[in-house]
C-alpha cells in the first residue's frame, strides 16, 4: 500500500511503525473471509481492509479521529484472525492498537460513552469489585427491558450466579507432588478468576501433579488488556509494569502460565509496549524471554514464557505410556516413578485405551483396503504411505495402475508426478 507521510511525521517513531505496517499491505482481501464483524455486517469499513484505509487516512491527515473512524475501530474485536490469513504478515494487532491511542486521545465523545467506558475501565480489571457489580447486575435483571441502550444490555447479559470465590484463588506458593521438575507463574488475572476459576483450579492441580511448582505472585494482576484495548494506554503499561516486577521478585521460572487467550497475546507483546523506555524494555525481555524457554539453560538465566488458553503447558502421555510435560514444544518424560506416584486406575485405563487406537490406526494404514476409483488422489496418498522401501517413484506409478478405470488427465497428472520424482531422484544421485 502506498503512503504520503511527511518527513516530519516519519520523525515520530508510532508513525514510522505504521508507516512499516501500512506499506505491506497488499489489499488482497483474505482477510476479509475470516474476520467476525465483516461476516455479520458485510461492511467493508468493518473488516481489516477496511479499517487499515481508515487509520491509514486518520494518521496521514494528521487531524483528530472523527465518528465514523471511531465506530469502525471499536466494532475491531482483536481476535487477530485477519493476522493468521494475511499473505503479506500484515501486523493488524500493532496498527489498530495505534489507532486506539490516537482515538482516544482525539476524539471526544458522548458522555454517556464517556461513562460506560470508564464503568469498565474501572469494574473488570479489579476481581472485587468486579463481583460485586455482577451481584448488583444480578438483581436488576428482572428491569433490564426497561433501561434503554447499552446499559439495559449488560444487565440482560450478566450471569445469573456466580460460582464463589475459589480456595485456591490467593497468592502463594502450590509445590510440585513428589520430585519438582518445573517452576511457573501463574497469572490468575481479573474477569476470567471471578466467571470461571476452576480454569484456574484445574490449571494448578495438573501442574503440581506432574512435578510443578505453581506460584501466584501477590503483586499480579489484571494483564492491562482491557486498557490496551481501549486505546489508554499509560494505565495499561501500568499493569504491565507491575507484572513485571512481580515476576521478577519471584527468582528463577521455567515458564509464565496464562489461562485467558486475550491476557496471553497482550502479555507476550510486553516487550513491544515498553519500547520507549529501555529500562522496562529489558526487564521484559529478561522475564518473559518468549521462545527461548530450554530446559538444558542454565537455571540462573531465568527464563520465563507468555502462554494462552488451550495449553502452551500441557500434560501429555507418549505411545509408551509415559507421561509428559509439554513447555513450549519441549517435551520431557517424566521419570517412571513420578509417574506410577500420580496415576490412578483411570488414568492407565485411558492410557492403555489411547495406545490400542493407536495401534489399530497404523494397522489400518499399512494395510489399507484397495483405493476406491472415485477419488484418485487417495492412491497416490496410499503410495505414499505404505513406507516398504520402495522408490517413491515406483510406488507412485503402481499408485497410478490401481486408478486405472479414472480417467485419462488424472492418470496423466499421476505419471508426471512419478516421473519427476524419477528426475529428481536422479538429479540429486
Amino acid at each position: 500500500m502506498q503512503t504520503k507521510f511527511t518527513l516530519s511525521q516519519l520523525a515520530d517513531p508510532d508513525l514510522q511503525e505504521a508507516n512499516k505496517i501500512l506499506r505491506a499491505c497488499v489489499h488482497c482481501g483474505f482477510c476479509t473471509a475470516t474476520c467476525p464483524t465483516y461476516v455479520l455486517l458485510g461492511d467493508e469499513l468493518d473488516s481489516p481492509r477496511g479499517r487499515i484505509y481508515l487509520i491509514k487516512e486518520m494518521l496521514e491527515s494528521g487531524e483528530p479521529a472523527g465518528k465514523e473512524v471511531a465506530k469502525h475501530i471499536d466494532r475491531c474485536l482483536s481476535c487477530l484472525s485477519c493476522m493468521t490469513t494475511c499473505p503479506s504478515g500484515v501486523h493488524y494487532m500493532h496498527l489498530v492498537d495505534h489507532a486506539r491511542v490516537r482515538i482516544e486521545e482525539t476524539y471526544y465523545r458522548p458522555w454517556h460513552e464517556r461513562l460506560l467506558r470508564r464503568m469498565v475501565a474501572t469494574v473488570l480489571p479489579r476481581p472485587t469489585l468486579f463481583r460485586l457489580a455482577l451481584f448488583g447486575a444480578g438483581l436488576l435483571r428482572p428491569i433490564a427491558g426497561l433501561v434503554p441502550g447499552r446499559w439495559g444490555g449488560l444487565l440482560r447479559f450478566a450471569p445469573r450466579g456466580l460460582p464463589g470465590p475459589s480456595p485456591l484463588d490467593h497468592a502463594g506458593v502450590f509445590p510440585a507432588e513428589g520430585v519438582r521438575r518445573k517452576r511457573v507463574a501463574l497469572l490468575a488475572g481479573c474477569a476470567q478468576r471471578v466467571l470461571a476459576p476452576e480454569i484456574n483450579e484445574a490449571t494448578i492441580r495438573l501442574l503440581n501433579r506432574l512435578g510443578v511448582e505453581v506460584v501466584v505472585a501477590k503483586e499480579a494482576g489484571c494483564c492491562g488488556a482491557l486498557s490496551h484495548h481501549m486505546g489508554e494506554d499509560h494505565t495499561a503499561l501500568e499493569f504491565a509494569k507491575r507484572n513485571i516486577d512481580a515476576w521478577l521478585g519471584l527468582g528463577d521460572l521455567d515458564a509464565i502460565v496464562v489461562n485467558a487467550s486475550g491476557c496471553g497475546t497482550v502479555v507476550k507483546d510486553y516487550g513491544y509496549m515498553l519500547r520507549k523506555d529501555a529500562a522496562w524494555a529489558a526487564c521484559a525481555a529478561r522475564r518473559l524471554s518468549l521462545g527461548l524457554l530450554d530446559a538444558a539453560r542454565p537455571k540462573d538465566q531465568g527464563g520465563a514464557e507468555a502462554s494462552s488458553c488451550r495449553g502452551r503447558v500441557l500434560g501429555r502421555r507418549s505411545a509408551g505410556g509415559s507421561s509428559l510435560l509439554r513447555l513450549r514444544g519441549h517435551v520431557q518424560p517424566l521419570p517412571a516413578g513420578a509417574r506410577d506416584a500420580t496415576e490412578g486406575p483411570q488414568d492407565r485405563q485411558h492410557r492403555d485405551d489411547a495406545a490400542g487406537r493407536r495401534g489399530h490406526r497404523e494397522h489400518r494404514v499399512h494395510h489399507a483396503d484397495p483405493v476406491g476409483h472415485d477419488d484418485p488422489r487417495r492412491a497416490y496418498g496410499r503410495a505414499s504411505r505404505l513406507g516398504d522401501g520402495r522408490p517413491e517413484a515406483t510406488r507412485a506409478r503402481e499408485a497410478a495402475k490401481e486408478a486405472g478405470r479414472c480417467g485419462s488427465r488424472t492418470r496423466d497428472i499421476l505419471i508426471r508426478r512419478s516421473r519427476f520424482s524419477t528426475n529428481a531422484s536422479s538429479a540429486i544421485g
